[in-house]
């Protein structure tokens, strides 16, 4: 039997493919156009299993797309800049630059030999000057248009990384990277006006139709839109008062408190006069800042000593407090507190002894008694009694009702008015690090803020950096930051902060459209190509890259750049690949190759033998070594094999489980698949050969089965059930392997369906498995590529079943299944019933009374 050699049939189709630009786009072309991407990887210097099952999906959509006669856009590039490869610099003694582009050049290899259908002659960098020149632009035009600013601010700032964090970028309380509890700072930042644009990206969320409903959900609540009121509480003594923004002025009567966040301008003046309160707002800025660690964390605070004034009963007066589950950011910086109806709020009077006052209760109930409660009452559904003071309403209303008359009151008072806030702060893309984009910014003592001349960027980075203290580079580079200021002539100096990096990454894919122009796009271009069709990544990205992608492209259209609102059409987001986790007698972590299982099913350890415990199935990760080398299976088993298994093991949207006996299974079907091909037993007619007069039942059913598949794996494609569309192949595949080697395609017609269906497997699977693919294509006898073959189209005749599995029931009980012509006539099905053994046997000898036939579904005899 011949075996099917992956090492030099992939390298040989892969220099095929790259020797005739078979996958590169020349012109915008007048086809239909179709934008395939998948989220950019960041260069770390070897690829993972994440990403051959996130290449792997896109390439397949790719290759799809292009057999069905579109205009295939499907380019590759590089997130280059970011924290890693400083830390690399940091650790190895290297220059980043030079981490970074080693890295790339040593991915673009294994994606390389992965055998995607990339245009690589569209590649990008962001760290290229020739990349980041053009978003530079892009901010001082933002600049111009209000769309950015500087102000100082409270961050999050990682202590590891010494940096600034986005709100996104802090993940229960850490460092999204480092892991390292974020602290509280108050720095002078630049910021990107997305909150200008809240209603707009909340409003369109719905047009996304093909968007996963979880990512629409997630960003939904992420900008976080909140109907309620604006209310100032004075404060006693004082001459100023206490906003608050409160989504239940219904329950105002309820308060027993206000408290504020220890960034709060106001916490900020007491903690001046009071060392107490100093101190706590500093050990609360050195806890979490995330609203799970918020929830999670003892709710405690300290009484300023202040007293607010009821904004609708004077005559009531509540203490003020700094809270640690106040977050500035949201709201005001400033709460008040009704214990019978929050839980957070309750929990917070219980610790501090403070009135629990409830204010509504089901109609028809007793007034609960707050001392008894043992928790809050935050139901809002229904008709309630309500107490709110000169406010209460004569018989029971909805919470929505008693909202609207706090609302009107307050109106009427001036303590307030209804309003919408946004859960969604504006976006700080300040960063203190050196390997990022430079702000394009010059600070001057006469002049302030001068924006760089457009024909002096790019500003680009100083080489000559050393990494031997802690903190940013640029700020104590001796002559980068020293430059004369454009305006005035005098000296100033440059801005050190640079960009976040998904900065570079909300813009990225419209520069595919174009990578080498002059312009950031060339209009033309992005017209043709933008919106993305069909975009592939993580859904961790969800309120991160594809928030700030929607609103860059929206910032980039109000400043004349694009003309469209929403940057991807279509998105699909992967799950994650896991394998099981292995530790040792001392708990440390073992890669699965260094594990063994023998036959009574014990897991040793390789080395010596040692006894190990096998572990949870878990996401592949380092820390863990629950990892596999990719370029490790592609050398053992070809990318083919990777490809399939990572299509074929589950829906692609659920983690899959890599396991060693999926792999082999994927490879032992290629080899399956090749010696089918290579040594069919049947004499083939030549390719392109005209059909025969007539086909034997057995040729006509396997083209029906054919033409089923084609119908079913193109539907299957669309929908991204790849796993169902290579389970069809597979049963089809057995299928033509069973009529060939029953028949050796003597019948009539055998030898023509068998080639017919020998080619549709080979241009079915193709997507898939693409080195195989192009290799049984040419031994099939076909001229050209298998990558310009057109898609099967399927015969809709043969789509129509002619025959139909019939119940035949006797005195209301199944006894046979039958099958018949398709609508054939009531006698005939009567005859067939009867006729049937197990029919017979159930009437023993009885005399039919009545034969009841519903065509192409069942028969009932009475007997």
């Amino acid at each position: 039997m011949s075996r099917y050699n992956h090492r030099e049939t992939e390298a040989h189709w892969q220099d095929v493919w790259r020797e005739r630009g078979t996958f590169r786009l020349e012109t915008l072309g007048d086809r239909p156009k179709y934008y395939v991407l998948e989220m950019f990887p960041y260069p770390s210097g070897r690829i993972h299993m994440g990403h051959v099952r996130n290449y792997t999906l896109g390439d397949v959509v790719a290759r799809h797309r292009r057999a069905m006669g579109f205009d295939v856009l499907h380019p590759m590039g590089w997130d280059a800049f970011g924290l890693p490869a400083e830390n690399a610099a940091i650790e190895r003694g290297a220059h980043p630059a030079a981490w970074t582009y080693e890295n790339i050049a040593a991915m673009r290899g294994q994606l390389q030999s992965m055998g995607l259908s990339l245009d690589w002659s569209r590649e990008i960098a962001t760290c290229h000057p020739d990349y980041y020149r053009h978003e530079q632009k892009m901010f001082l035009d933002f600049l111009a248009a209000g769309l950015a600013y500087r102000k100082e601010s409270w961050v999050n700032w990682d202590p590891v990384e010494n940096t600034v964090l986005a709100n996104e970028q802090v993940i229960d309380g850490r460092g999204w990277r480092s892991g390292a509890p974020v602290e509280r700072r108050r720095l002078n930042q630049w910021f990107l006006r997305i909150t200008e644009y809240a209603d707009d990206l909340l409003a369109a969320l719905p047009t996304l139709e093909r968007w996963p409903e979880r990512v629409r959900l997630m960003q939904e609540n992420w900008i976080g839109r909140s109907v309620g009121a604006r209310v100032t509480f004075a404060l006693q003594g004082r001459e100023d008062g206490l906003e608050i923004f409160t989504t239940r002025p219904d329950t105002l009567f309820g308060a027993s408190f206000c408290a504020v966040s220890p960034d709060h301008p106001l916490a900020d003046e007491i903690g001046r006069a009071s060392p107490a309160v100093a101190e706590f707002v500093a050990e609360c800025r050195r806890s979490g800042t995330s609203e799970a660690a918020i929830e999670t964390q003892e709710k405690r605070g300290i009484d300023t000593g202040l007293r607010a004034v009821h904004p609708l009963d004077p005559n009531r007066t509540v203490p003020v407090y700094v809270a640690n589950f106040v977050l500035m950011e949201y709201g005001t910086g400033a709460i008040f507190g009704c214990p019978a109806h929050d839980q957070r709020d309750f929990d917070f009077a219980r610790a501090y002894g403070l009135p629990i006052i409830p204010v509504l209760w089901p109609a028809g109930e007793a007034r609960p008694d707050g001392t008894a409660m043992a928790e809050a009452m935050v139901n809002a559904d229904g008709a309630f009694a309500y107490d709110i003071g000169p406010l209460t309403p004569a018989s029971p209303v909805s919470v929505a009702e008693a909202k609207d008359i706090a609302i009107a009151a307050l109106q009427q008072g001036g303590a307030g008015e209804g309003t919408v806030r946004y859960r969604l702060r504006d976006w700080g893309v300040s960063r203190q690090r050196y390997w990022g984009c430079p702000i394009p910014i010059i600070h001057c003592e006469a002049c302030g803020i001068v924006p760089v001349p457009e024909d002096q960027l790019p500003v680009t980075l100083p080489e000559d950096v050393t990494f031997d203290q802690p903190g940013n580079p640029l700020d104590r580079h001796p002559t980068w930051k020293h430059v004369a200021c454009p305006t005035c002539g005098g000296a100033a100096r440059r801005e050190t902060d640079t960009f976040d990096t998904f900065f570079e990454s909300s813009w990225y894919f419209a520069r595919f459209c174009s990578p080498r122009s002059a312009q950031a796009f060339d209009r033309a271009a992005v017209d043709r190509w933008l919106p993305v069709d069909q975009y592939v990544g993580g859904i961790e990205h969800a309120v991160l890259h594809l928030l700030y992608s929607r609103f860059f492209v929206r910032a980039l259209k109000r400043c004349g750049y694009l003309g469209i609102d929403e940057p991807f059409a279509g998105l699909f987001t992967q799950g994650m690949v896991t394998h099981q986790t292995y530790r040792d007698a001392h708990g440390a972590w073992l890669y699965p190759t260094e594990v063994n299982r023998d036959d009574q099913g014990a897991w040793t350890r390789l080395s010596d033998g040692a006894a190990i415990t096998a572990g949870r199935i878990e996401k592949m990760s380092k820390s863990k070594r629950n990892t596999v080398d990719p370029q490790a299976i592609i050398d053992t088993y070809g990318a083919d094999a990777a490809r399939l298994f990572v299509l074929s093991d589950s829906p692609p949207d659920r983690d899959m489980e890599w396991t060693e006996a999926g792999i082999e299974g994927a490879w032992r079907y290629l080899q399956q698949l090749w010696r089918l091909v290579t040594e069919a037993p049947v004499a083939l007619p030549a390719a392109g050969s005209p059909p025969p007069n007539g086909f034997s039942p057995a040729a006509e059913g396997l083209r029906r089965a054919l033409h089923k598949t084609i119908a079913g794996v193109g539907d299957d494609l669309e929908t991204f059930h790849f796993n169902k569309a290579v389970a069809r192949i597979r049963e089809l595949t057995n299928l033509v392997a069973k009529i060939a080697g029953e028949s050796g395609g003597t019948g009539q017609g055998e030898a023509w369906a068998l080639r017919e269906a020998f080619d549709g497997v080979v241009r079915l699977i193709g997507p898939m498995v693409p080195h195989i693919g192009e290799a049984l294509w040419q031994h099939l006898g076909h001229d050209g590529l298998l990558a310009d073959a057109p898609w099967p189209e399927a015969d809709p005749a043969l789509l129509v079943e002619d025959t139909a599995k019939v119940a035949v029931q006797v005195n209301g009980k199944l006894r046979a299944t039958i099958v018949l012509p398709r609508d054939v006539d009531e006698a005939t099905a009567r005859e067939a019933a009867l006729a049937d053994a197990n029919v017979a046997r159930a009437l023993e000898g009885r005399t039919v009374r009545k034969v009841i036939v519903v065509p192409n579904r069942i028969v009932n005899v009475v007997g």
